[in-house]
C-alpha cells in the first residue's frame, strides 16, 4: 500500500472516530434528558388523584354543597378481546338509557335520535383510538349504570372510583353556590358563583404519581410506584341562614307565579357587619345537572346584572342633600309642574303635583320633580361625589364570580339633565348589591360594610380561618342617617310602601317602579318593580331589596316587591326573635 492510500485510510478513520464521538456526545449528553423521558414514559405511567373537593355550607353547618361516590368507565385499549364497534354496540343503549334518565324533560323522538347518534359517535372514536392505552369512556355515573355494563362481562372495560358534587337541599341557592364541569384537560373546574370564585380552595391540590408499567401499559405489581399524596380541599362556612333563604326563595316562587314576572330576585344582608344572610334568584337550575340549561341561567344577577333602579335611588340623593345640610325632612319643594332641563321636560310618575311638598312628603309621593330639586340643591359636583362615595360606579367586593362595577358617568361626560334623572334612578345603571350595599350604609348610621358571603374556611385539619367584617368607609353622619331613616319610616307609613310594613316593627324602605330601555328607548308596559329597605329602624338586624322584574298582572313595586319584602321581613323578624317595638 502505498504512502498516499495509507493517509486517505488513516484521515477516513480519525473522520469517523470523530463523527461517532460528536454522534455519541449528541445522544449522551445533549439529548439525554429526550431520551430519558422517552424510556420514562414507556416503563412508567403517570396519572393524577384528585383531593375531596371542599363542602359549601350555611351559617349552621349544613351542607349545601358536598360530595358522593361516582365513577368513571374507562377503557384499556390494549386489553380489549372485542373489536370496538362490537363494544360500542353492547354500550350505547346502556349510556342512552342512563343520560335519558337524567334528563329533566322528556324529551322527543329527534332528540332522543341526536343523543343516540352522538354517545354511538363518541364512543366509536374513543374505542378506536390507537394513540392512547387507556381512555374515559363516560364520566361521573352511578353505582347502578357501573353494575349493568359490569354484567356484560367485557374485558379490558374497567371502573374507578371518583367523587362528585351532591346538594342534599337540591337547587337551593343554586346561582349562589355555582357549579363544577370540567376544565379542557378534562379536570374538576369551578364555574360561578362560590364553586368559580374559590375555585382554587375548594379543589385543594392533586396527588401526583408514577407506577412501573410492562410493554402492554398494565401496571407491574412489584414495580415502582412514587409520588404525592393528594391534598383536600379547603371548606366554606357561608353567612347564608338556610332558614331565612328558604323562606326568599319560596316568597319569590310565590310572586313570580301571582305576578306573572320574568324574574324575581332578593338580597338580605346584615347592615352592621356586611354578612349576607340570603341571596335569591328565581328561575334557578339544578347545579347537577347543569348543562341541561341555557347559559344565561347560570350568572347572578344580584352581582351581574345592570339595571336602572328607578326611584330606591331617591333615598340616595336625600342622603346626601341631607348630608351637606342643603335640605332637612320640613324643606319644601314647590312642585307646582312639570321641570324643564336642558330643552327636556321632566314630570312625576303619575303627571300629578303636590305643591308645597316637604321633603319627606316628597319620597311619600315618590316625586320626580322633588328629587331633582334636592340634588340640583346639592350641585352637580357634590352630587356625583356621593354616588361615588354611596359605592355606585366601582365593585364591591363580594366574594362572587361575574360582578360589574355599574354604569354611572364621569364628570367630564354629564349633561344638565343628567343631574335630574339620576335623582330619581334614571340614566345610571347599578347591581342589586350595590343599593343593598348603600342602603346598609344607611342603616348602619352612615357606616359602609363590605358585603361578604364566607364567614370562615375550614382547612382540612380542622383549622378554621375567619373573616373579619370590614368598614369600607363612613358615607354620612349618623345625623344624616337617622333623619333618612325617620323619613324612610313615614314613607311605609303613609306612602307608596305600606305593603311593606309589619305588624309591632317600625320598617323604613322606599320603592322602586323602573322602566327598562331597549336600544336607547324605554318600553311601554315592561318595568322592574322593586322595593329597598331596613328593620326595626331602632337597631336594624337586616337590609333587603326584593326585585319583580317583567310582571304582568300589575304595574308598581308597591303591589309586586313591596308585599314580598313585607312576607319576608314579618319572618326574619319574628325568626330572629326580635321582640316588638310598638302596638
Amino acid at each position: 500500500m502505498n504512502r498516499g492510500r495509507l493517509k486517505l485510510l488513516q484521515i477516513f478513520f480519525a473522520l469517523f472516530l470523530i463523527s461517532l464521538t460528536l454522534r455519541l456526545f449528541y445522544w449522551q449528553v445533549l439529548n439525554s434528558d429526550s431520551l430519558s423521558a422517552q424510556a420514562e414514559s414507556q416503563h412508567f405511567n403517570f396519572y393524577e388523584i384528585p383531593g375531596s373537593r371542599g363542602e359549601i355550607k350555611t351559617s349552621d353547618n349544613y351542607s349545601l354543597v358536598t360530595n358522593q361516590p361516582s365513577y368513571t368507565i374507562f377503557a384499556s385499549l390494549k386489553e380489549l378481546d372485542k373489536k370496538p364497534e362490537e363494544i360500542k354496540n353492547l354500550l350505547l343503549p346502556l349510556f342512552l338509557k342512563y343520560d335519558l334518565q337524567e334528563k329533566i324533560t322528556t324529551p322527543g323522538k329527534e332528540e332522543v335520535r341526536d343523543l343516540r347518534k352522538k354517545i354511538g359517535e363518541d364512543l366509536g372514536n374513543l374505542l378506536a383510538n390507537d394513540k392512547l392505552v387507556w381512555v374515559a369512556l363516560k364520566k361521573s355515573v352511578n353505582e347502578a349504570l357501573v353494575e349493568e355494563v359490569k354484567k356484560l362481562d367485557l374485558k379490558g372495560i374497567g371502573f374507578k372510583a371518583t367523587e362528585t358534587r351532591f346538594y342534599p337541599e337540591a337547587s337551593l341557592a343554586a346561582q349562589l353556590t355555582g357549579f363544577v364541569g370540567s376544565d379542557s384537560n378534562g379536570a374538576d373546574q369551578g364555574y360561578f358563583g362560590l364553586e368559580g370564585f374559590y375555585n382554587a380552595e375548594l379543589k385543594g391540590r392533586p396527588g401526583r404519581f408514577k407506577e412501573e408499567v410492562d410493554s402492554l401499559g398494565r401496571p407491574i405489581l412489584v414495580g415502582r410506584k412514587v409520588g404525592v399524596e393528594a391534598e383536600n380541599g379547603r371548606s366554606l362556612l357561608t353567612t347564608i341562614d338556610r332558614t331565612i333563604q328558604y323562606i326568599v326563595e319560596k316568597k319569590l316562587e310565590e310572586g313570580l307565579k301571582k305576578y306573572g314576572a320574568k324574574q324575581a330576585s332578593a338580597l338580605v344582608m346584615d347592615p352592621r357587619t356586611g354578612a349576607i344572610l340570603a341571596a335569591a334568584n328565581l328561575p334557578g337550575y339544578d347545579q347537577a345537572r347543569f348543562g341541561q340549561y341555557e347559559d344565561k341561567v347560570y350568572k347572578n344577577p344580584i352581582v351581574g346584572d345592570l339595571y336602572e333602579p328607578g326611584s330606591t335611588f331617591k333615598v340616595i340623593t336625600m342622603a346626601a342633600a341631607l348630608d351637606e345640610g342643603k335640605i332637612t325632612p320640613e324643606t319644601r319643594c314647590e312642585c307646582t309642574g312639570p321641570l324643564q332641563s336642558g330643552g327636556f321636560t321632566i314630570k312625576t310618575w303619575n303627571n300629578k303635583y303636590f305643591p308645597n311638598s316637604t321633603m319627606t312628603e316628597v319620597l311619600q309621593h315618590s316625586d320626580n320633580i322633588g328629587a331633582a330639586t334636592a340634588a340640583r340643591l346639592l350641585g352637580e359636583e357634590k352630587f356625583a361625589e356621593y354616588v361615588k362615595k354611596f359605592g355606585f360606579g366601582e365593585l364591591t367586593g363580594i366574594d362572587l364570580e361575574e360582578e360589574v362595577p355599574g354604569l354611572v358617568k364621569s364628570p367630564q361626560e354629564t349633561q344638565p339633565i343628567d343631574l335630574v334623572t339620576n335623582s330619581f334612578g334614571q340614566g345610571i345603571g347599578i347591581t342589586m348589591a350595590q343599593i343593598v350595599q348603600a342602603v346598609g350604609a344607611i342603616a348602619n348610621d352612615g357606616k359602609m360594610m363590605k358585603p361578604y358571603l364566607i364567614a370562615e374556611k375550614i382547612l382540612p385539619d380542622g383549622q378554621k380561618i375567619q373573616t373579619n367584617p370590614e368598614e369600607v368607609r363612613q358615607v354620612i353622619s349618623a345625623k344624616a342617617a337617622n333623619l333618612v331613616s325617620a323619613m324612610l319610616v313615614e314613607n311605609v307609613e303613609n306612602g307608596h310602601g305600606k305593603r311593606a310594613a309589619v305588624s309591632g316593627y317600625y320598617i323604613g324602605g322606599k320603592t322602586g317602579t323602573a322602566q327598562v330601555a331597549t336600544d336607547g328607548v324605554y318600553v311601554q308596559n315592561v318595568n322592574i318593580g322593586s322595593f329597598v329597605g331596613y328593620g326595626p329602624i331602632e337597631d336594624p338586624r337586616f337590609v333587603m331589596l326584593v326585585m319583580i322584574k317583567h310582571p304582568k298582572t300589575v304595574q308598581f313595586a308597591e303591589s309586586t316587591a313591596a308585599p314580598v319584602f313585607g312576607q319576608v321581613a314579618s319572618f326574619i323578624l319574628n325568626y330572629l326573635e326580635i321582640p316588638p317595638t310598638r302596638k
